[in-house]
């Protein structure tokens, strides 16, 4: 007997998007093959530079991590593997069961796993229920979201004083870039911009000079800014695809903190401090 096709969620401006309908696709398009490859590498060379103690193994003092909107868990996972808390929230439970799944294939104990929105975990810390976090992830989950200025006020509360926020999202100018290779004018030019209904295209892409003033607005101290997938997505010849893995992510790597390459990154990546009131950046 043919199984039926799972019902897809159609496109809505109005509301965050739950995947449900979608979650083993996402996983599968979004983080697994080369993509993810280049997407992991870009993550952990940028951890590596100004949070290295979230990749190091945890000892006696572990950081107290958030992975909101966390999906399966794909970053947040590892750094429970290094002996972190990790509380890992979603509005999906079938991302939420692939996230579960995961860590029990780890033999992860002690993972919390919520499915609520990240807006009523802020809510929580707002309301004395819960602390802030020593680090806050928040990966491709903004260009999501109905509320964007407002998700970003929620992960600030989020974050303790001093606490770091890695906040990836999807780029409108990347976007912009493949339609135009492809020799259309893009519809996100014209505020004609829709998905379909199955399409793993996020609905809202972002301009990240509009996300960077939300941060520098909020008094955030950036530790660094990165594309990723700076070039991957926009090889759209037979020689350029055959590029060797290796090569392709050494240049991903040498290019990704550099305009106008990081500029046409798939998607953009930054890291930022949230200051003490009266604390100076230096």
């Amino acid at each position: 007997m043919k199984t039926p096709p799972r019902r897809r969620t159609p496109v809505s401006f109005d509301s965050d998007r739950n995947f449900d309908d979608l979650a083993p696709r996402f996983a599968r398009n979004v983080y697994g093959g080369l993509k993810g490859a280049l997407r992991l590498a870009v993550l952990r060379r940028d951890f590596e530079a100004q949070c290295p103690q979230a990749l190091q193994s945890a000892g006696e003092r572990p950081l107290r991590v958030l992975d909101a909107g966390g999906g399966q868990g794909q970053f947040g996972l590892q750094l429970a593997d290094c002996g972190h808390d990790l509380t890992l929230c979603d509005i999906s439970s079938e991302m939420l069961a692939l996230a579960r799944a995961e860590a029990a294939e780890r033999q992860l104990h002690g993972v919390e796993f919520l499915q609520c929105s990240i807006q009523s975990l802020a809510a929580q810390v707002r309301d004395g229920q819960r602390a802030p976090f020593d680090l806050v992830i928040c990966h491709s989950v903004l260009e999501w979201v109905a509320d964007q200025p407002g998700l970003v006020l929620d992960l600030q509360m989020l974050v303790r004083c001093d606490g770091v926020l890695s906040l990836t999202f999807y780029n409108r100018h990347g976007l912009v870039m493949k339609n135009l290779l492809r020799g259309k004018r893009p519809p996100i030019l014209d505020a004609a911009f829709v998905p379909s209904a199955g399409s793993l295209t996020p609905t809202r892409p972002l301009d990240p000079a509009l996300v960077l003033q939300w941060l520098d607005a909020a008094h955030w101290q950036r530790l660094c800014h990165s594309g990723i997938r700076v070039f991957h997505d926009l090889l759209l010849t037979e020689e350029g695809r055959a590029m060797p893995p290796d090569t392709l992510l050494a240049l991903e790597l040498e290019l990704s903190q550099q305009d106008p390459y990081r500029a046409l990154g798939r998607y953009q990546h930054v890291l930022a401090k949230r200051l003490c009131p009266g604390r100076q950046t230096g």
